[in-house]
């Protein structure tokens, strides 16, 4: 028992000693690399980082360095409550089960959106539907704010105003079909709000 507590403080001394290595080396000319909300959508997991994206992480140790603070400062604020009428967005993913058949509907991981996927004219029609049983329905109802839906890759799906039933609804933007369209951007989607 006390040798596998040993291996396992000598595995996280081991990590600590390696991530100090990578923080503190120098790297002329080095600068930021990725920005602040680039960062934060990856610890999210709201958007993938690109091959071209982690090769710059992993390069700058400048940009290492933003990122493990961002990451430590996430996982100090406090969790939001279930029933917090505040909301800062959701992300979702496509579902195995989904993947057999045509794509009708992905839902947020929070259950309080989902996409529907309705053929139309030879392409799509995709419209996004907020939950009345969010926490934070009404507000987003009386306050309006411009929303949109990005995939994986972090191209918008759709960007618009919730109507009075809670829904916003645009002609599919790509020439794939939805589900093959998200399984080629890591099966994720997310919904969030637009800085004004």
């Amino acid at each position: 028992m006390n040798s596998a507590q040993d291996e396992q403080d000598a595995k996280a001394l081991d990590a600590r000693l390696r991530e100090r290595a990578l923080l503190a080396r120098a790297v002329p000319g080095d600068r930021l690399m990725l920005a602040d909300a680039t960062l934060l959508a990856a610890l999210d997991g709201s958007r993938v980082l690109t091959p071209n994206e982690r090769h710059a992480l992993a390069s700058s140790p400048l940009t290492l360095r933003r990122f493990r603070h961002l990451s430590l400062a996430r996982s100090a604020a406090p969790a939001a409550a279930a029933n917090d009428a505040r909301w800062s967005g959701s992300a979702g993913m496509l579902r195995a089960a989904s993947s057999a058949v045509t794509l009708e509907t992905m839902v947020t991981d929070d259950n309080y959106w989902t996409l529907h996927f309705l053929p139309r004219d030879g392409g799509w029609q995709v419209i996004l539907s907020l939950s009345a049983q969010a926490p934070f329905a009404a507000r987003l109802l009386s306050e309006q704010p411009l929303l949109r839906v990005i995939d994986g890759g972090g191209a918008i799906v759709l960007q618009g105003r919730l109507d009075a039933d809670g829904e916003c609804e645009r002609a599919w933007p790509f020439d794939t079909e939805p589900g093959p369209h998200f399984q080629m951007y890591g099966a994720r989607f997310a919904v969030e709000p637009v800085a004004p």
